[in-house]
């Protein structure tokens, strides 16, 4: 079927497949990347694949291109639209028609958080994620940690919305010191670990205007609140406690 990869030797995930958002044709399906997961000043023209099992040479360029990062049972966890593609140095073709390194020029996005790469190793592990995992990473990244739960939530087709089934859930105040902090705690209070409920102030109230009228309302409580207070600005604090009121949530810090 179009769109399937071919897998027939041990292979190290996430696997990276890029390949037509129309058509579904492979363009390339690969065990690493350089090049994409980079801060914005760092971007070159140019991406490389390294570890190709598929090569698509006949078709050098693309201008929808989307890159899906899939996970140990094959299954897209995460997707970027890239837009236009042009292939490329191929490299050195190895026994079995693999190739060490495909080089493409990218000409769209790139995903501007570079430590992002690792986490989306973890998701693509196949290992259910842990209450509290996003604190075993330094606080650098935290940002991307959050972009790739964002990423892999709508990715799976899931809703800006409220899964949980908790009518009271606790943020821990002692374990968020950053802006993106606050919604990995309240994407997994509300929603399991590696729950998704906003990544800002716009999208929080998106959250929680979708949940509205699904059930009874969420409670939630902010314990030692004072302790997010000397790390989070005031005009963000305010800010979350002026959404909460507007949509009639239940909102307590002590």
């Amino acid at each position: 079927m179009p769109g399937e990869v071919p897998v027939t030797v041990a292979v190290d995930f996430p696997l990276y497949v890029v390949s037509g958002e129309e058509s579904g044709d492979v363009l390339v399906a690969a065990e690493g990347v350089e090049g994409f997961f980079v801060a914005p000043e760092e971007e070159l023209s140019e991406v490389a694949f390294l570890r190709a099992h598929e090569v698509e040479r006949g078709r050098r360029r693309v201008e929808d291109a989307v890159l899906d990062v899939m996970n140990r049972r094959r299954e897209k966890v995460g997707e970027y639209f890239i837009g236009r593609v042009v292939l490329g140095d191929t490299g050195v073709e190895a026994p079995g028609g693999n190739f060490s390194r495909v080089a493409y020029r990218f000409f769209g996005n790139r995903c501007e958080y570079p430590e992002a790469e690792r986490i989306w190793r973890r998701w693509a592990s196949g290992i259910a994620l842990e209450k509290g995992e996003w604190l075993r990473w330094p606080v650098s990244y935290q940002s991307a940690w959050l972009h790739v739960v964002q990423n892999s939530w709508f990715t799976s087709n899931r809703r800006a919305a409220r899964y949980g089934v908790d009518d009271v859930v606790y943020l821990d105040g002692a374990h968020i010191s950053t802006k993106s902090g606050f919604f990995c705690a309240l994407g997994e209070a509300v929603n399991g670990p590696g729950g998704y409920f906003g990544s800002n102030l716009d999208a929080l109230a998106d959250c929680i205007s979708s949940s509205c009228g699904e059930g009874p309302s969420v409670k939630i409580v902010w314990r030692d609140f004072q302790a997010s207070q000397e790390f989070l600005d005031s005009a963000f604090l305010d800010s979350v406690a002026g959404v909460m009121r507007e949509f009639r949530v239940d909102f307590v810090t002590c």
